[in-house]
This record gives structure tokens, C-alpha cells and sequence, in this order.
């Protein structure tokens, strides 16, 4: 047996939870502001960008040479590059263009180096021929006791 007292209090709680799920307007979107047109930033306050400098063949040996000697002194070659105040990609392009180019399929050629190293490998030529000689009247004057000993000759 249904009580109709009990049966009011459920189509009001049925009323309410219909009246929660009803379906809401969207919310409205504010419309996008315009973007602002690029302003010239101060100097001051933006770091400035690298610059690009032409360095002279002579400031690329000195810091070829600066990079080289802190190298090593212990110091890694990415740290050595960074005090220099160049990227490693300039280091290796300088790198690259201070070596001597040899040239491929040409047997017995030298690549001609630079400066004090050219006057320094004609020295240890010249030295190295003058040994040889020395070498050769030697292996001579034994080859020809030798022969007497065993009477070849």
C-alpha cells in the first residue's frame, strides 16, 4: 500500500534533478585582441647579438695557437674554444684551412707547409740525406771486408 504522502517528495526530488541537468547557454569567448605591432626593443635591454668580425690570417694563428696551448695545459677544447671568444665550427673551419692541402692521386708529393716549418723541414732533409750517405759509405767499407775475408774478390 502506496502511501501518497511518500509518493509527492520523490516527483519534487525527480522535478529538481531535472531542472539541475537543463542544458546551460555556452559561455561567450571575449574576442582576441589584435596583435601589437613589433616596436623596436632598446639596445640595453636586449643582449646583443654576435656580431660578425673579419679576423686577420695573424689573429687566427694567435687564437689557433691560445686554444692549442690551453688544450695542452689540461683546460677541455670546448672550454679552450669558449675563452677564445669563437664558435667550434670557426675553430675547425680555421683549423682546417691553417693544415696544408694535399692533393689526391699526385704519388710522392708534400703538401709545402708554412713559414719557420718550411725552413725546419729543409734542415731535417738536408740532415736526413747527409745520414744516409754517412750510412751507405759505411755499409760499403763492410761489404768489401767482408768479400776479402771470404775471398769473393
Amino acid at each position: 500500500m502506496a502511501d501518497e504522502s511518500n509518493a509527492a517528495p520523490v516527483a519534487v526530488a525527480g522535478a529538481t534533478d531535472a531542472e539541475v541537468k537543463a542544458p546551460t547557454a555556452k559561455k561567450q569567448r571575449s574576442p582576441r585582441r589584435p596583435k601589437a605591432a613589433a616596436e623596436p626593443v632598446p639596445a640595453q635591454s636586449k643582449a646583443p647579438a654576435a656580431k660578425r668580425r673579419g679576423y686577420s690570417e695573424q689573429e687566427k694563428g694567435e687564437k689557433l695557437k691560445l686554444i692549442e696551448t690551453q688544450v695542452t695545459g689540461g683546460s677541455t677544447l670546448k672550454d679552450a674554444i669558449k675563452s677564445a671568444g669563437i664558435s667550434e665550427q670557426t675553430y675547425y673551419q680555421w683549423k682546417g684551412a691553417a693544415k696544408p692541402v694535399e692533393k689526391k692521386g699526385t704519388k710522392g708529393t708534400k703538401p709545402i707547409p708554412a713559414g719557420d716549418e718550411l725552413a725546419d723541414l729543409v734542415q731535417l732533409e738536408e740532415e736526413n740525406q747527409r745520414l744516409r750517405k754517412k750510412l751507405a759509405e759505411k755499409l760499403r767499407a763492410e761489404n768489401a771486408e767482408l768479400r776479402k775475408r771470404l775471398g769473393l774478390n
